[in-house]
């Protein structure tokens, strides 16, 4: 029997009807950017974002994006969607950012952020959920954060990521999956994956809160011990001894049998207690603590610092379909990265060029210039 075949482009709508976009920006209408990114008034000093596609670029629409302006300067920008929650899911967060000014010092992360910030008010101690990106600062910094609140708290992740620093642009994804497993992508490469338990220095926290979790159980265990110790019935079986004396020993009563210590599935007499308690407790901590899942996810902004000017943040995307998140990478990054470094390379051998022609041009005037002033000595002497 004749096996039909399912066109490729409708195996692609498939995926994008089963994918999940909670966030997705380009920048395409123009200045209508302003109608959705949010600048924060909580500083008046903060440097603010125009719409640009930079010196050089693969498309000049498709590659505009939030470029910062003034040096020295912090910024504080974001932009809202409707709220959710990643419970259960995998989380993909992707952008392209392009350090066209050849960053020296500063930010080039994101930040995704509770749907009740105040956007108006945006700064440096604003809460957020996921910090995630390039950071440059000099010879010693040049890392990509990957930052995830947990239980009021800020945890890094302890690897060392190392990002991009030249001036082409470059595509930063972070996936968290609901197996507590992540990874790093740039530029569609893995570069960093794991566990987040571990690559998180969690293993302290766990350890507290099993040990807590252990004490408790062990005085509980500790405490039914004791009271079934003290539960007695009586034995039915037993009959009074014929050699028994009433007026010697008094009224004759029945034994009194002791309950089995630790019934109802507690310890067995002779099995060690760490034993006992790994059978018996349940290893709940990652299940109600879990690190990558979030409840109220409703903002994504740019909150950072920049000596020099000039970064251009673009194709932003919340998602929780990997697939989809890689297509769109390539859609967008993936169709403009080779017309770009063209762009660059061409403007490159010009500039080469004019400075050429320019130092050709000051050896010119300073040899004709040499032989007017030897002309210019001589007329005088004449005229004197």
């Amino acid at each position: 029997m004749a096996v039909a075949r399912v066109p490729f482009w409708v195996v692609c709508m498939l995926r994008v009807a089963l994918a999940t976009v909670y966030f997705q920006e380009e920048f395409l209408d123009g200045e209508r950017w302003r109608n959705r990114w949010v600048q924060s008034t909580n500083d008046s000093q903060f440097g603010h974002f125009r719409l640009s596609s930079g010196k050089f670029y693969g498309h000049k629409e498709k590659d505009k994006g939030l470029q910062t302006t003034q040096n020295g300067r912090f910024y504080a920008i974001s932009a809202r969607f409707k709220p959710f929650s990643n419970k259960g899911k995998t989380l993909v967060i992707q952008y392209t950012v392009k350090h066209e000014q050849k960053m020296d010092c500063g930010g080039g992360y994101i930040k995704v952020f509770p749907a009740d910030v105040d956007q108006k008010n945006l700064n440096g101690k604003s809460q957020y959920y996921i910090m995630f990106g390039p950071d440059i600062c000099g010879f010693d910094i040049k890392k990509v954060h990957v930052i995830l609140h947990f239980k009021n708290q800020y945890h890094s992740n302890k690897k060392s990521i190392r990002c991009k620093v030249d001036g082409f642009t470059h595509l930063y994804a972070l996936i968290l999956r609901p197996d507590l497993t992540y990874e790093v992508k740039i530029d569609g490469q893995s570069i960093e994956s794991g566990d987040i338990e571990y690559d998180w220095n969690l293993t302290s926290l766990k350890k507290m809160e099993k040990s807590s979790a252990e004490s408790k159980d062990w005085d509980q265990a500790e405490g039914d011990k004791s009271q079934d110790w003290e539960k007695h019935f009586l034995d039915a079986s037993a009959s009074k001894p014929s050699d028994w004396n009433s007026e010697l020993e008094g009224d004759w009563q029945g034994p009194m049998l002791q309950k089995p210590p630790y019934q109802d599935g507690l310890k067995p007499e002779g099995i060690d207690k760490d034993v006992w308690l790994h059978q018996k407790m349940k290893n709940n901590y990652l299940t109600e603590y879990d690190l990558s899942e979030f409840e109220n996810i409703g903002a994504i902004g740019l909150e950072l610092w920049q000596v020099r000017s000039g970064t251009i943040f673009d194709n932003f995307l919340i998602t929780d379909d990997e697939e989809y998140a890689e297509n769109f990478g390539k859609a967008t990054w993936g169709e403009t990265k080779g017309p770009e470094r063209e762009m660059d390379a061409i403007q490159a051998k010009e500039e080469m060029k004019k400075a050429r022609e320019e130092d050709e041009q000051e050896q010119l005037v300073g040899r004709f210039g040499g032989q007017e002033n030897t002309f210019q000595r001589f007329h005088r002497r004449d005229e004197l």
